[in-house]
């Protein structure tokens, strides 16, 4: 099940209390103060992993909570830190405050770790409170508390090419023969209920990750359809394929659609590079048109495949990795 939003608390541990202790030595009858001070509270860490693909582990356990420092002793002993508390989430996950939906941070890269609850101090023992009038102090401080927070998780999927289409416009095939990726693939609409990633083999042992984004119909970045709840995943892409269907009655309407709904989203995501993928090209009839022509004019590389007897494949990856490598220029 892919999960790609998630609430929880995150509580960090409190600082250990300061103690109040006198040296007790023979032959001393009155030594001075010697209370330790409480250890530091433990600090909840987020860190990414790339082997965690979605946020599903968050579904069951919702808080989180590191230890807190232990209290000081005697003997100038001071009291032992809390252990540190870690969450391991997705590469391309955001933290955002709950509360405010401040982005606190957005970790992209692997192993990337954010202090997202700092725990408590410790409080300091009497022996810091001795002075000339006062040398046996009888006080010491508390630790304070840790930091308590209710954080938002919302991952975005972090992939070289976005593919996007209308509703069974073959992006599911297209993965599955591309990758070793096995999405749901069907015959009818929503197939695809949420996003997929694949690795695709390129020559000279180079490769590229493909996602493929559930369909988009008018009023996506809505919230209609599926639009809104996957359309984040296609911001962290740096090509775009737009998938039509070659039997389309209107190629060049579609593909507005898939544009106007991009662009209402996120207008910096039509700056992208981007091709223009026409699918199913094995159920064209001989003498039909299939309306390419109207996209002539257009600076926009246009690849015909068919995923079922594999057609135009070689040529579209061709035209996608050097895509991929002009995007990496920029």
């Amino acid at each position: 099940m892919f999960i790609d939003q998630a609430k929880i608390t995150v509580i960090a541990g409190n600082g250990g209390n300061g103690v109040v202790s006198f040296r007790r030595e023979k032959f001393v009858p009155k030594g001075g103060p010697d209370g330790g001070d409480g250890g530091k509270g433990g600090d909840v860490i987020i860190r990414t992993d790339s082997n965690l693909h979605t946020l599903l582990d968050f579904r069951h356990k919702r808080i989180f909570k590191a230890e807190s420092g232990k209290h000081g002793q005697g003997s100038q002993k001071s009291g032992r830190s809390g252990i540190d508390i870690i969450i391991r989430v997705p590469c391309g996950t955001i933290i955002r405050d709950a509360e405010t939906t401040d982005v606190l941070v957005d970790l992209i890269k692997n192993q990337q770790e954010f202090v997202v609850a700092k725990g408590g101090k410790g409080g300091k023992g009497n022996q810091h409170f001795a002075t000339p009038t006062q040398q046996a102090p009888r006080f010491a401080k508390d630790g304070r508390p840790g930091e308590k927070k209710e954080i938002q998780l919302e991952l975005k999927l972090i992939a070289d090419v976005g593919l996007v289409g209308l509703p069974n416009a073959g992006k599911s095939t297209l993965l599955s023969r591309l990758s070793a990726a096995t999405p749901k693939i069907a015959d009818y609409p929503f197939t695809t209920l949420s996003p997929n990633l694949g690795i695709v083999k390129y020559k000279d042992h180079q490769s590229f990750v493909m996602a493929d984004i559930p369909g988009l119909i008018e009023g996506a970045h809505q919230g209609k359809g599926l639009g809104l709840k996957f359309l984040r995943h296609v911001e962290r892409t740096k090509v775009l394929a737009f998938l039509i269907e070659s039997t389309s009655e209107n190629i060049e309407e579609d593909y507005l659609v898939l544009k106007n709904e991009l662009h209402l989203y996120n207008p910096v995501l039509l700056s992208r590079p981007s091709i223009l993928v026409l699918t199913k090209n094995d159920l064209l009839q001989q003498d039909s048109s299939d309306g390419i022509d109207k996209f002539k004019n257009l600076e926009l590389p246009i690849q015909k495949i068919s995923s079922v007897t594999g057609k135009g494949l070689d040529e579209l990856k061709n035209i996608i990795w050097e895509l991929i490598e002009d995007a990496n220029k920029e």
